[in-house]
C-alpha cells in the first residue's frame, strides 16, 4: 500500500513538473489594427505563447517581458477577449494577459474606440462596445495571421467596470438602460450619473429609445470574468436571465467608484446560476487594475495608482491573476 501511494504521489509531482514547463515558455505580443467597417480600426493588443527569446519592452507606462511578433507556439489554443473599464486601454490589465499566455492562453484585448485614457469622444456609448468584442473575436478566428492555432470552441472574456458591463452583455445579458435616469435622480453621485451629464441632455432621452439589437450577444464565448461591472442593476433577473455561461464574479469591498450592493452584488443576486463569486476586504476600484509603474504614476491621475492603507495591489494581482489563470482552465478545458 505505501508503494502504491509513493507512486501515486511520484505521478502528481511529475505531472506538475511537466504543467510548470509548460507554463515557464515565454509571451509574444504585437499590437494590431483591427479593420472595423466604417468606423475607425480597433486598436488591439495580442499576447501569447511562444519559444521566442523575451526581453523588456515599452508598454506605454509599463514594461513587460515579452517577444515582439513571435511567432506563436502551440495549436488548438484557447483564446480571452479583454473589455477595459470607462478612459482605459487594451494594456489596463496587462499583468492577467501575460499570466494567461504564460499559461498557454492567446490573448486580445481591445481598446474602445471613443472609449480610452487620451479619447472620451463616445465614453457614454457604452452600448457600442459589445459589437467591438464580435468583431474581435471573428476577426481572431478568421484573419489574424495565426488564427489557424485558435481552437475556436474555447473562448472567454475577461472585463472590468464598463468592460464587466460589456462581458454581461456578450455572455447574454440584456441591459434595461431606462432604469438609469431614476437611479440619477435618487443617488445623483454615481459614476454612471457624471459620464451622462458630461454627455449632455440628449442621452438620457436617447437611452429610452435604444433597441435591444444594439446589444450584442455572442455565443462563441464559453466563460467570463467580470470584474466590479458598471451598471449592474440595469440586468435585473430577467437581463440576466440567459447567461448560463460560467462566470467568475468580483466584487471590490471598498469601492468607492461603484459602491454599495447596485453592481457587482447585483449581478450576483440575479444571475440564474451561481458565480464564483469573490469579494476582496480593502480593496478599492483601480485595484483591478494592473499594479502602478513609475512612469505610470507620474503621469496618471492620483486616484489610478491609490491604495487603501495596508492594501497591497501587487500581492492581490498575483492571487488574482492565479485565480483568473485557474478559472479559464477549468471552464475552458
Amino acid at each position: 500500500m505505501r508503494l502504491l501511494t509513493f507512486i501515486a504521489a511520484l505521478i502528481v509531482v511529475i505531472l506538475s513538473g511537466a504543467a510548470g514547463v509548460a507554463r515557464a515558455g515565454n509571451v509574444g505580443f504585437e499590437e494590431i489594427q483591427v479593420p472595423n467597417g466604417a468606423a475607425r480600426p480597433l486598436v488591439v493588443g495580442v499576447w501569447y505563447p511562444t519559444d521566442a527569446p523575451a526581453a523588456p519592452h515599452a508598454l506605454r507606462v509599463f514594461t513587460q517581458d515579452v517577444a515582439a511578433g513571435a511567432p506563436v507556439a502551440g495549436q488548438r489554443l484557447p483564446l480571452v477577449v479583454f473589455s477595459h473599464g470607462t478612459g482605459g486601454w487594451y494594456g489596463g490589465h496587462y499583468d492577467t494577459a501575460l499570466a494567461l499566455a504564460h499559461a498557454g492562453f492567446i490573448v486580445a484585448a481591445v481598446s474602445h474606440t471613443g472609449d480610452t485614457y487620451d479619447d472620451h469622444s463616445q465614453a457614454a456609448q457604452i452600448w457600442t462596445r459589445s459589437a467591438h468584442i464580435h468583431r474581435l473575436i471573428d476577426y481572431m478566428l478568421a484573419e489574424w495571421p495565426a488564427h489557424a492555432q485558435i481552437d475556436p470552441a474555447r473562448i472567454g472574456m475577461f472585463g472590468f467596470s464598463a468592460g464587466g458591463f460589456t462581458t454581461l452583455v456578450v455572455a447574454g445579458g440584456t441591459p434595461d438602460l431606462t432604469l438609469v435616469a431614476p437611479h440619477c435622480q435618487t443617488v445623483p453621485s454615481a459614476f454612471e450619473c457624471g459620464v451622462i451629464k458630461q454627455a449632455g441632455p440628449g442621452l438620457v432621452s436617447a437611452l429610452a429609445t435604444l433597441p435591444k439589437s444594439l446589444f450584442v450577444h455572442d455565443a462563441r464565448v464559453r466563460a467570463a470574468v467580470v470584474a466590479a461591472p458598471a451598471l449592474g442593476f440595469t440586468f435585473g433577473k430577467v437581463g440576466l436571465a440567459d447567461v448560463t455561461i460560467p462566470i467568475q464574479l468580483w466584487r471590490a469591498e471598498n469601492d468607492h467608484v461603484l459602491p454599495g450592493l447596485d453592481y457587482a452584488a447585483a449581478v450576483d443576486r440575479d444571475l440564474p446560476w451561481p458565480a464564483d463569486y469573490h469579494v476582496v476586504p480593502n480593496m478599492d476600484h483601480y485595484d483591478f487594475l494592473s499594479p502602478c509603474s513609475d512612469m505610470m504614476r507620474a503621469h496618471a491621475p492620483a486616484e489610478i495608482c491609490a491604495s487603501r492603507p495596508g492594501f497591497d495591489r501587487a500581492a492581490f494581482h498575483a492571487d488574482f491573476d492565479r485565480a483568473v489563470v485557474a478559472f479559464f482552465e477549468e471552464t475552458l478545458g
